[in-house]
């Protein structure tokens, strides 16, 4: 993303300047807050994602400048310009250069398709209580990773662990949910309680259905693998506080993502 330059403009008296680039309410600090624990990709994307999607920021406006926007969320700016690109790829802002450049938010032009694209949404989340769900994905993962790491080593599961972790590392983008599923499957498998397996299944299959509404992040997908290994790590090397740890921070990853997109 370009460079926004905005912040160049003369400053008012009190060293701000002369055109703000958000309304006053959208200064409310409850809406953009520091980011929590290791997921900052994922909580900057949900917090821009809803400052975009409620119109704190109008269309034609400017999204204020990268080094405010990184410094009031608590990410590095490399990260936020990661953000900015899906915004960018969801054709939610653009970029402009020169002086008065920065990324501004877009209108949305294409109503027929966004109402298509709504009712499918609507379709798939019908009924489904997402903080529920989400809050229930976590306990069942959590749990099954601690049960994982503490419980007695089974014939052979050393290899199915490093085997799943492969083949999420090797797995083609269109493929890599499939291989990420069977992963955290193989670990609920794995804790040696069969009706943990049985629910996650379930529950897994809801969020798959969730996921499916949302593109494919690469940058998240990088992220989510280098949690996968140092769960995996934990899991070989039996210590239940870090794998039950890391599953949750991976989790949250998960969770904050689908918030974005959906909520």
């Amino acid at each position: 993303m370009g460079e926004e330059t905005g912040d160049a403009r003369p400053a008012a008296r009190d060293g701000a300047p002369a055109e703000r680039a958000l309304r006053p309410a959208a200064r409310d600090p409850l809406l953009l807050r520091p980011v929590r624990g290791g997921n900052g990709f994922e909580e900057a994307l949900e917090q821009i994602l809803q400052v975009v999607r409620l119109g704190l920021v109008p269309a034609g406006r400017r999204l204020p400048p990268e080094r405010e926007l990184a410094a009031r969320l608590g990410v590095s700016r490399a990260t936020l310009r990661e953000v900015l690109r899906v915004l960018h790829a969801e054709g939610l802002v653009c970029s402009r250069r020169g002086r008065y450049g920065g990324t501004f938010v877009l209108p949305r032009p294409y109503a027929a398709q966004e109402a298509a694209g709504r009712a499918e949404l609507r379709r798939r989340v019908e009924g489904v209580d997402l903080a529920d769900v989400l809050d229930f994905r976590e306990v069942l993962e959590v749990g099954a990773a601690r049960l994982c790491a503490r419980g007695q080593r089974a014939e052979g599961r050393d290899g199915r662990l490093r085997a799943a972790l492969e083949a999420t590392a090797d797995a083609p983008l269109p493929e890599y949910r499939r291989q990420d599923t069977l992963l955290h499957l193989t670990i609920a498998e794995l804790s040696g309680s069969p009706t943990l397996a049985a629910r996650y299944a379930e529950v897994r299959a809801t969020v798959n259905e969730l996921l499916d509404c949302i593109p494919l992040l690469v940058r998240g997908l990088e992220h989510a693998q280098r949690q996968h290994e140092a769960l995996v790590a934990a899991l070989l090397a039996g210590d239940e506080r870090a794998a039950g740890e890391t599953m949750r921070e991976h989790c949250a990853g998960t969770a904050a993502l689908l918030r974005g997109f959906l909520a």
